[in-house]
């Protein structure tokens, strides 16, 4: 099982995979390089680019993120404006200073090089890193790849940086069955079985606490975006709706009338902050990063008695369906198309709601599972190769079906033909059928009816 902490991190957009992995990526070679000791000896850096990265990584903040990760920012601490000039800086001088001690050579337009339709290793998402002498020799290479919601591992597939060994979990499970089947023999609820892993790694006080510091940032972004109107950058000129959206409803009704309208604006804001570049909560992805703040913030606003404990509840319980998702199949819309995201971030909510709902624990499965197959065979191909068309819109629709989800599951006995597991397996076989135009590289589907029209 992954951390809580691993599913939800706080980075800027507009991407996890192609911004926040990538920055992650960049830091992680940057200090390599260091405790290696060659920094005196680096005069250029190059960096190649592969797969989803070489055809979306220009209008998803690759590069900017790239160069920020280098120079030291990394995703959690990373400001907006601060990113903006540290591109701005590259671009006029053609250096980088690594970790703020060394600089180096590294024009952005001449040193990173996208080889579009291209893929190295088993992930679509691969980076090289080289480090090369005043006199042309490679001091140092390396590859890594992003895998979605901002994980990065190496060339043998190992985690980047390496896990730490970890203590024997008292509730191990890798599928939905052994979940139940461990609920039934302990008579916990799904976020009780979490919560006792979690404390494998953290006091119960430090996990609570930082769970409600991810919901102030989650309720912090829907803030911003319900405030900050004008036009999303990239070039497609694309109006930010949520500040008019929240300012209608709000002269209409504040009541439970407009509950889904109010979903619908939370989550678009969110996805509007992330188009932006802001400061976002990767849950369990940036393009997805909507669904789950728009789900608890409904949940909060409307449901009696949500209070710190339900907030508490419902992440914890989101997060065993993430662990479940990236174990045995993947959050990456650039390797499983956007079910993998939206997907994926829907059952979480819908698992979440149910759970707070007072859903069983084979009502909370139904939820999820519902969550999913109505997502199998989402594809991922925006527009312009920008988080915006059709991600901003269908994190709303999402975030609508997780609530119906959640309802209908628990109206029921939990009694279902199709399991999770089922699901989750058809979303990883769906996913490898699925042709990579279909997948982040904005070369087929929408991405080029729109242009061509």
């Amino acid at each position: 099982m992954i951390s809580a902490f691993d599913v939800f991190k706080v980075g800027l957009g507009p991407s996890s995979s192609h911004a926040v992995g990538p920055m992650r990526a960049a830091n992680w070679w940057a200090h390599r390089l260091r405790e290696a000791g060659l920094f005196p000896s680096v005069s250029t850096v190059e960096i190649d680019l592969y797969g989803s990265l070489a055809s979306t990584g220009a209008g998803h903040g690759t590069i900017p993120a790239l160069i920020a990760g280098l120079a030291g920012t990394v995703p959690a601490h990373a400001e907006p404006e601060q990113v903006r000039q540290q591109m701005e800086q590259a671009r006029a001088r053609g250096t980088v200073r690594l970790l703020q001690e060394h600089q180096v050579r590294l024009q952005p337009d001449e040193q990173i090089h996208a080889h579009r339709g291209e893929r190295i290793g088993d992930y679509s998402n691969g980076m090289r890193f080289s480090a090369i002498d005043s006199h042309g020799a490679v001091l140092d290479r390396a590859s890594y790849f992003s895998i979605g919601g901002g994980f990065i591992c190496d060339d043998t597939g190992l985690p980047v940086p390496p896990l730490p060994p970890r203590p024997t979990l008292p509730y191990g499970f890798t599928s939905g069955s052994e979940l139940l089947a461990l609920a039934a023999a302990h008579d916990l609820s799904i976020a009780d079985i979490v919560a006792a892993n979690e404390q494998v790694l953290s006091p119960r006080a430090d996990i609570r606490r930082q769970l409600l510091q991810i919901w102030h940032v989650m309720d912090a972004c829907i803030d911003a975006g319900c405030t900050h109107p004008g036009v999303l950058p990239g070039g497609l000129n694309v109006a930010r709706r949520a500040p008019e959206l929240t300012q209608s409803l709000t002269r209409e009704s504040a009541g439970e009338l407009h509950a889904m309208e109010w979903v619908t604006a939370w989550a678009i804001a969110v996805n509007e902050e992330n188009a932006a570049g802001g400061r976002v909560v990767t849950a369990p992805t940036n393009g997805a990063a909507g669904i789950i703040p728009a789900v608890l913030k409904y949940a909060v606003t409307f449901l009696p008695d949500c209070d710190d404990a339900t907030i508490v509840e419902f992440l914890l319980t989101a997060t065993a369906i993430a662990s479940l998702i990236k174990d045995n199949a993947s959050l990456s819309g650039a390797e499983v198309g956007c079910q993998g995201e939206v997907g994926s971030a829907c059952a979480m909510a819908a698992a979440g709601l149910a759970a707070i709902l007072g859903g069983t624990p084979a009502q909370v499965e139904n939820a999820e599972e519902i969550g999913m197959e109505h997502h199998l065979g989402l594809t991922c191909d925006p527009v312009g190769g920008l988080v915006q068309i059709p991600c901003i819109e269908r994190n709303a629709m999402a975030a609508c079906t997780a609530i119906n989800a959640a309802q209908l599951a628990v109206r029921g006995t939990g009694a279902h033909h199709v399991s999770l597991d089922q699901v989750i397996a058809t979303m990883r076989m769906t996913g490898a059928d699925m042709m990579d135009k279909y997948k982040e590289t904005s070369t087929g589907g929408l991405a080029l009816n729109v242009v061509e029209c």
